[in-house]
C-alpha cells in the first residue's frame, strides 16, 4: 500500500518538518517523479490478534460461529494527510460438520491523495489432525480500486504531465493463500494474501520525455507468520504472548510482539512493540458473550514519534458474533 512507501508533501511545513520525515520527502520526489519504483504494503493493525482473517484467509470459520468485526484505525493523527484506514470483515463456518468457512473483507485505506479499497472473498477447508488440534488451508480472492487525487499535492513543477490526470477507481484483481493451525490454547499461521505484484501507473500520461516512468507503485508480496499461547495462570488470570511478522522484499522487516493478560474472561489488558517502529498499549472488553469492544493507542519510537505534529495513532474495534444455542462458548476464546 501507499501508506509506508508514497506520502505527499505537507504544505507549509516543510521547513519544520524537513529534518525528521526527510525519508518521506525524498520517497515522494524519487517515488512518484523518477524511474524508483518502491514496494507497497498491506494496511498495518495493532489489534492483529482480532484480525487475523485479513492477512490469512485459512482462518475464516476457525471461531465455530458467525464472526463479525468493524475496525478504525487512525495513524500519525496531527500530520496532514495522514493515514487512515477503516475494516469490515466477517467470516463463518458452513456446514454440519464445519469443515468449511466462508469470510467476507472490505478495506478502505486513505492517506493523502490517495483512496484505496479492498474487497475479498475467502475459503477455508479445516482438517482435523489430533484430538484438540485443526489445520485450515485457504485461499483469498480479491478486488483492488485504486483512486488519486493529485490536486491535493504540493507540486514543485506545476507544468508535469504526470500529475494532469487523476485516478479513478484503477482496478486490479489478487489472489492470496494460507495456513492456519491451532487448538483451544495455541495458534500458527503462514500466509501471502496478495500474490499477484501489481503495477498502478497513470496510462493517461503524454510527456513527451521517453525516459519518463508513469509508475507510482508497484505492489509487492506481503508474508505473514503469526503465532500466539494462551497460559492459563490461574482460574480468573489468562495470558497470550503473541507475534506477527511481515516479510516485503524491498521494504523493512516488520515484527510485531504483544503480551495480553484475559481477567475473568471480561477485561483485556495488553501491551505491545512493533520493532524499531512503535510501543503500544491495548484494552478489550467482552461487553456479552456476543459482543466485544477494543482500544489501542500507537506511540512511535522513531524521529516521527517525537514530532510536535504526531499524536500516536489510534484504533478501535467492534466485534460481534451470533451463537447458535447449542455451541455458546462458556468462556470467551481468547483468539
Amino acid at each position: 500500500m501507499f501508506k509506508n512507501n508514497i506520502y505527499l508533501l505537507f504544505p507549509n511545513r516543510i521547513k519544520i518538518l524537513m529534518n525528521k520525515l526527510l525519508f518521506l520527502f525524498m520517497l515522494v520526489v524519487f517515488g512518484l517523479t523518477t524511474t524508483s519504483i518502491n514496494a507497497q504494503q498491506d494496511a498495518q493493525y495493532t489489534q492483529y490478534m482480532y484480525n487475523t482473517i485479513s492477512v490469512n484467509p485459512a482462518y475464516a470459520g476457525s471461531r465455530g460461529v458467525l464472526s463479525v468485526m468493524g475496525l478504525h484505525r487512525s495513524q500519525w493523527v496531527g500530520l496532514e494527510g495522514a493515514p487512515r484506514t477503516q475494516t469490515l470483515t466477517l467470516n463463518t463456518p458452513i456446514g454440519d460438520n464445519e469443515r468449511l468457512g466462508l469470510g467476507l473483507s472490505i478495506v478502505n485505506d486513505e492517506i493523502g491523495p490517495t483512496d484505496e479499497t479492498y474487497i475479498d472473498i475467502d475459503f477455508s477447508y479445516t482438517i482435523p489432525v489430533s484430538e484438540e488440534g485443526k489445520l485450515s488451508f485457504g485461499l483469498k480472492a480479491g478486488a483492488h480500486l485504486l483512486n488519486i487525487d493529485f490536486q491535493q499535492l504540493t507540486q514543485f513543477n506545476q507544468n508535469d504531465n504526470l500529475f494532469e490526470t487523476n485516478i479513478d477507481n484503477k482496478f486490479s484483481p489478487n489472489v492470496g493463500v494460507g495456513v492456519y493451525y491451532h487448538t483451544n490454547k495455541f495458534y500458527f499461521g503462514l500466509s501471502a494474501p496478495n500474490l499477484l505484484e501489481t503495477d498502478h501507473f497513470d496510462e493517461s500520461t503524454t510527456s513527451s520525455d521517453s525516459d519518463a516512468v508513469s509508475f507510482l507503485a508497484e505492489e509487492r508480496i506481503n508474508y505473514y507468520l503469526i503465532a500466539g499461547h494462551v497460559f492459563d495462570i490461574s482460574p480468573d488470570v489468562k495470558f497470550k504472548p503473541a507475534v506477527l511478522s511481515k516479510v516485503v522484499f524491498g521494504a523493512p522487516l516488520q515484527v510485531d510482539v504483544s503480551a495480553n493478560f484475559l481477567l475473568y474472561d471480561r477485561l483485556t489488558l495488553g501491551a505491545a512493540y512493533r520493532w524499531s517502529a512503535a510501543v503500544s498499549g491495548v484494552v478489550g472488553f467482552q461487553i456479552s458473550d456476543s459482543m466485544m469492544i477494543g482500544f489501542a493507542y500507537d506511540r512511535e519510537t522513531t524521529e516521527l514519534g517525537r514530532s510536535q505534529f504526531n499524536d500516536g495513532s489510534y484504533e478501535v474495534l467492534l466485534r460481534f458474533e451470533l451463537f447458535k444455542k447449542y455451541n455458546r462458548m462458556l468462556t470467551p476464546r481468547f483468539f
